[in-house]
């Protein structure tokens, strides 16, 4: 039980410095959020073998493809930390009545800025970092998590079921098609955007010379 809870705790080290890395390119993170990702580091704390033994809970090597690939990813990455913090939440002791919200509503308002005990501000900073989240995965991330959505219900095709399976032989003319063809858009697209950069670039002088006359 107690190396589980290790392997938890460094999940959560890892994950909280992988979002405070933002402030290292200083234009997206907000300095309140880097300051409340500092202070649940201090609550949440492992050796610094464990921190830098090279181990990313998201490999970054997944941010390297294609934009919309990485935005996909990205989405997911958003999920896992809102799951993640809503467990991180259940892990902390209850809040005491005179803070506790209502109903499950505890889990998004918070508790009152009252609450005397280190737990209490804990809570409350992985509330207002987990509102971060969700705000950005609202206004920024929606259509990447409806694709995750939809491959996640994916997972749960009964494959040993034999309507399933003559359902699917039916459904596959269809789908072979659609996917053939929405293979064939990107790769048209992409031609098209290679002529476009060569008319661009072979027009460069032109430009060039009617700018000095």
């Amino acid at each position: 039980m107690m190396m589980r809870m290790g392997a938890v705790m460094r999940k959560v080290v890892c994950l909280l410095a992988w979002l405070s890395v933002g402030q290292v390119s200083g234009s997206y993170l907000p300095q309140d959020m880097n300051r409340t990702l500092q202070d649940l580091l201090q609550h949440y704390k492992i050796s610094k073998s464990d921190i830098y033994d090279g181990k990313h809970v998201f490999p970054k090597e997944e941010l390297k493809g294609k934009m919309e690939s990485q935005m996909l990813f990205m989405g997911g990455v958003l999920e896992a930390y809102d799951k993640l913090f809503g467990h991180m939440l259940k892990g902390l002791p209850t809040p005491s009545p005179l803070s506790a919200t209502s109903g499950d509503k505890a889990d998004t308002s918070g508790p009152s800025t009252t609450e005397p005990s280190a737990a209490g501000d804990t809570r409350f900073n992985l509330i207002k970092v987990l509102q971060k989240i969700r705000e950005l995965k609202r206004h920024s991330y929606q259509e990447q998590l409806k694709v995750l959505h939809g491959l996640q219900k994916l997972k749960h095709i009964e494959m040993d079921n034999i309507k399933v399976q003559g359902k699917a032989l039916w459904e596959l003319p269809w789908i072979y098609e659609k996917a053939n063809s929405l293979a064939d858009n990107v790769m048209r697209r992409r031609r098209r955007r290679r002529r476009q950069t060569r008319t661009g670039l072979a027009r460069e002088p032109e430009r060039r010379a009617k700018g000095q006359q």
